[in-house]
């Protein structure tokens, strides 16, 4: 491919709308282009990028024995009306109507179209298990928009769904994917880390994250170093016997605390450790009023309070419902007297008494609290809280340590969820009906592509892994215009073709230094100089953009050289190019 060819067009300066790295260089590099609000254009070489990583997931799909096909991705309204999701999914949930009024959405994910399928063809055990995967645009109606390919509302997802007989079935189907999905982003030259995750909105009974190591990960982690344990902050277990503390302590008393409405205040005011005041946060569960409990000096985990009140929507309470429930403004609630269907307190504070809490009147509080004393409602207890660095591992009781991290894929085991609301049923080999047990498996393609520039930049910009760079190698001829140096140049893009590095030949009549600029923003990995002074004296410069070390290798053996060096940059990235031995490259 000659550049003169190539739609290109790179920028010096990023839009002042481009936020995180990955967008910027995205941008500049030409690789995308905006159209509105969280949909972008691919151009030539973002596709390219796109498709090399969908290339990578579809090899390891296929070898895992995953079956490729195409849903539509605009969805009729009666399915998701079979499962419930029409109205749980929410506001993310582009809903639109035909000419006939029927109600359709764009899809978000297909767990009701692929059930759907399956159910009207699948109807015994002996066509059991099946694994059907696409790679399909999707769309979710974010309601902000924003890092470019991060959080965009259009984006490219490989999505996968499994069909099994049974449990054992089920888990060997999810061992797999989660092998290849481990496969898949080693082969792509990405350092991650499959962590356990929440379910979600996709529900089921457990998931694997991976997760993308990076510094601008908008997401935390939290990661053993004494053994393989990672979750994310919405599933990491703080763990640990905690005792009921038999101290009665003093009698509760109120006491005024004007114009104190945060902990720290609070805290300030009456001259108390923060982990002495008790937050009492109110939320809105599927319409009841539910209040949690955690120590001033912890945050509230929301993920783990949903899942233990087991509820479909959790919303925080509006200044007006505060008001309602306890009978004064926000800031100043508390347990004591509170009108609320539940009350669930984290683990920790089971451990204590003498507490500071709320009184449910303005410019109040009540000192000494004890819960169990002072209480009327029953108080239920669970891990409510997000884990610190302070907290022991779950498993083993080694340091955590705390990671940022960008989801680039995800696994679900959902066992009968879907296949029981929609009937997805099969005939065993007693000839009973029985529901088929599910899985889910979701790559963000799109967003691969982005956070490998997460993970890889530098000052000059993107430094891609060879198997996701648009093209793996430039020549970067330097006087096309002399016959001598463009013909070289020439045939050192034809050996470095044949030798399997898809190349680019930058033909352009352009000073130098903007084709060096231009090679390192876009991050190509392997870049050769052809220049006249070099092939005067029979060599070629060679640059590795991972490292930036240069070296010159002769022209008379430049095929041979050349073979050896390129397996040297992939085995740098602890890649291999098919020649080399991955283990020897680590």
């Amino acid at each position: 491919m000659r550049y003169s060819n190539l739609y290109v067009p790179t920028l010096k300066e990023a839009p002042a709308d481009a936020e995180v790295i990955s967008h910027k260089l995205l941008i500049r590099a030409g690789m995308i282009r905006k159209l509105t609000s969280g949909i972008y254009t691919y151009l030539p070489m973002g596709l390219r990028s796109l498709n090399k990583v969908a290339t990578i997931v579809r090899e390891e799909m296929n070898r895992a024995g995953a079956q490729e096909i195409s849903m539509p991705m605009v969805q009729p309204g009666d399915l998701w009306e079979e499962t419930g999701r029409w109205q749980f999914y929410g506001k993310e949930l582009l809903r639109i109507k035909d000419r006939h009024g029927r109600d359709y959405c764009l899809g978000p994910t297909h767990e009701e179209v692929v059930t759907d399928l399956v159910r009207g063809e699948v109807n015994s055990y002996k066509q059991l298990p099946i694994n059907l995967y696409q790679v399909q645009s999707k769309f979710r109606d974010e309601i902000r928009p924003r890092f470019g390919l991060m959080r965009g509302r259009e984006f490219v997802m490989k999505d996968a769904y499994s069909f099994d007989a049974d449990d054992a079935g089920a888990e060997a189907s999810y061992k797999a994917m989660y092998a290849a999905y481990s496969a898949i982003f080693e082969r792509l030259g990405l350092t991650f880390r499959p962590v356990e995750a929440d379910s979600g909105s996709i529900g089921g009974s457990f998931s694997h994250e991976f997760m993308v190591l990076a510094e601008t990960g908008e997401d935390t982690i939290a990661v053993c170093s004494a053994c393989e344990y990672a979750a994310n902050l919405e599933k990491a277990e703080v763990t640990g016997e905690v005792k009921p503390c038999l101290d009665e302590g003093p009698m509760m008393v109120e006491v005024a605390t004007p114009e104190t409405h945060t902990v720290e205040e609070v805290a300030k005011f009456l001259n108390v450790h923060k982990m002495q005041v008790i937050k009492t946060l109110l939320f809105d569960a599927d319409g009841e009023a539910v209040a949690a409990l955690v120590r001033g000096d912890r945050e509230l985990n929301d993920i783990k309070f949903k899942n233990a009140l087991d509820c479909a929507e959790l919303t925080m309470a509006s200044p007006e419902q505060v008001q309602e429930w306890t009978g004064a403004p926000v800031g100043f609630a508390g347990p004591v007297g509170l009108k609320v269907s539940r009350i669930l307190a984290d683990n920790e504070i089971k451990g204590a008494t003498d507490f500071v809490v709320g009184a449910n009147k303005a410019d109040t509080h009540l000192r000494h609290l004890n819960l169990a004393r002072d209480v009327e409602a029953e108080v239920q207890y669970a891990d409510l809280r997000v884990i610190t660095e302070d907290d022991p591992c779950p498993r083993c009781g080694g340091q955590l340590t705390m990671p940022k991290g960008i989801e680039v894929g995800h696994v679900f085991k959902l066992g009968t969820k879907y296949s029981e609301a929609m009937d997805a049923k099969f005939l065993d080999q007693n000839g009973k009906e029985q529901l088929m047990i599910m899985g889910c498996y979701g790559i963000g393609v799109s967003r691969v592509v982005a956070s490998c520039i997460e993970q890889n930049h530098d000052e000059n910009g993107i430094v891609f892994p060879p198997p996701v760079a648009p093209f793996e190698a430039i020549v970067l001829c330097l006087d096309p215009k002399k016959e001598e140096i463009l013909g070289k140049a020439e045939e050192i893009y034809n050996i470095i073709e044949a030798s399997g590095a898809d190349t680019l030949l930058d033909d352009r009549i352009e000073r130098p230094g903007v084709k060096f600029k231009d090679a390192d923003l876009v991050g190509y990995p392997i870049q050769i100089v052809v220049g006249g002074k070099g092939v005067k004296n029979g060599i070629v410069e060679c640059k590795d953009r991972r490292t930036g070390e240069k070296i010159e290798l002769g022209l008379d053996n430049f095929e041979r050289d050349f073979v050896a060096w390129r397996r040297d940059v992939w085995c740098g990235w602890g890649l291999t190019d098919g020649d080399a031995d991955l283990d020897s490259c680590r």
